[in-house]
């Protein structure tokens, strides 16, 4: 299988995703979009995994000079055309929403941590999630949270967040929440990231530089394998 990622920034890495790529021996291409790389001009690959970022959907090229979200955009819409397989993390999320002409918005609280996603009804009907119980734990860095089409279907939420597992299609699922999370991951968001950690220090949902680094994230990182597992095979 053909796997490419779409890297906005070095730290926001692929982790686990990039781990269980590499175990099941798929190829592997980037595009890194933070050295300037551009977006490959045809779809060649089977997957398509975009990968978070500080940016929105409306940060221009000005704010952000290698950071361009039409020709993103524009890339994801070629690959849902040719009916790949897509996941979106975060700010992927937020940017498949986009393609699919659903707007993204700022989340109710910011959340920093390992928190428990909650599944919703619609979980309980998902070939997948419905094998898990009332809530799973995962990784978060985010503020803001994707579009809902007509189609799509919320799998999970958490307290501080009401778009956490967005299932648009039986191809696409959007991820606001983060399963890669690696200690090495979270250490190179601490490293990058900290002032996020003190601006919002006060706020109920978001988790200090030490307790960051205890957590364990085996658990969330297992559940993604399985995912991947799944949709890969289906």
């Amino acid at each position: 299988m053909k796997i490419h990622f779409i890297q906005h920034e070095s730290f926001e890495a692929p982790g686990a995703y990039k781990v269980w790529a590499k175990k099941n021996n798929h190829e592997i291409t980037y595009t890194k979009v933070y050295k300037f790389e551009k977006l490959p001009e045809e779809v060649n690959h089977d997957l398509l995994i975009i990968l978070g970022g500080p940016q929105d959907p409306n940060t221009t090229t000005e704010e952000c000079p290698h950071f361009d979200a039409k020709a993103e955009i524009d890339f994801i819409q070629k690959s849902i055309k040719k009916n790949k397989k897509i996941i979106g993390i975060c700010l992927g999320a937020q940017l498949i929403g986009e393609a699919l002409d659903s707007n993204f918005s700022n989340s109710p609280e910011k959340e920093i941590g390992l928190f428990d996603l909650i599944l919703t009804s619609a979980a309980k009907k998902d070939p997948y999630f419905s094998r898990f119980n009332n809530s799973i734990p995962c990784g978060h860095w985010h503020g803001d949270i994707p579009g809902l089409t007509d189609k799509s279907e919320i799998l999970a939420y958490t307290e501080g967040c009401p778009r956490q597992i967005i299932k648009y299609s039986n191809n696409i699922y959007g991820f606001q929440c983060h399963f890669e999370f690696t200690p090495d991951v979270i250490e190179l968001m601490i490293q990058n990231c900290s002032h996020e950690l003190e601006k919002f220090k006060d706020c109920k949902f978001v988790q200090n530089e030490n307790k960051l680094r205890s957590n364990n994230y085996e658990q969330a990182n297992q559940i993604l394998f399985d995912f991947l597992d799944y949709f890969t095979s289906n």
